[in-house]
């Protein structure tokens, strides 16, 4: 019993540090510092929907919009609660068949020549909400086309979408599908 009383002691007492005090410290700093993100980074539309995060994927399919990196999270398609990879390696034939399909159905648009890899393999978490500029590059011809407006238009749209590395050299450049996609549903034709 002697043991007992300063085992459960320490347990409660950290409990409250790590469970509570600590949670709530690091949260109150994240609203203070970065609110936009401590708040899920949504955007939102004229009348104050919600239409999406720029820190998850969304799933497009309509031709006339970019899309994403393919969602690991298939059960859920971009849900953060069924958020992390296949874990499938390169020699894994379902993945291998999986890969195969999105590389034709990239090709059964148009596309021809190399394609970027995350055109086709899912990201770590899943749920990444941003593609190569080379990927977004490769969509051009279909987005410009379904959207019936010039390369061009689509092209300036993906550059002012292109993120650069963050504090100069971390990461490589980007494109959020979801601001880019808003961009080009906001043009006036």
């Amino acid at each position: 019993m002697k043991d007992i009383k300063p085992a459960i002691l320490l347990f409660l007492i950290f409990t409250i540090i790590c469970g509570g005090i600590y949670p709530a410290v690091v949260t109150g700093v994240a609203y203070a510092v970065f609110p936009k993100q401590a708040k899920g980074s949504y955007i939102t539309d004229k009348s104050g929907k919600e239409i999406g995060s720029t820190l998850i994927g969304q799933p497009f399919a309509d031709p006339k919009y970019f899309w994403p990196r393919p969602s690991a999270a298939t059960d859920f398609g971009y849900n953060a609660m069924g958020s992390g990879g296949s874990n499938s390696g390169p020699t894994n034939p379902d993945y291998l068949k999986t890969v195969g399909d999105r590389v034709k159905a990239l090709r059964d648009t148009g596309v021809s020549g190399a394609i970027p890899a995350d055109l086709v393999q899912a990201s770590a978490s899943g749920l990444d909400p941003h593609v190569t500029p080379e990927s977004a590059l490769l969509q051009v011809p279909r987005v410009a086309k379904a959207r019936g407006v010039s390369e061009d238009v689509v092209i300036k749209a993906v550059a002012q979408a292109t993120e650069g590395r963050q504090l100069g050299f971390l990461g490589e450049p980007r494109v959020n599908v979801l601001t880019l996609n808003l961009t080009l549903d906001s043009l006036k034709r």
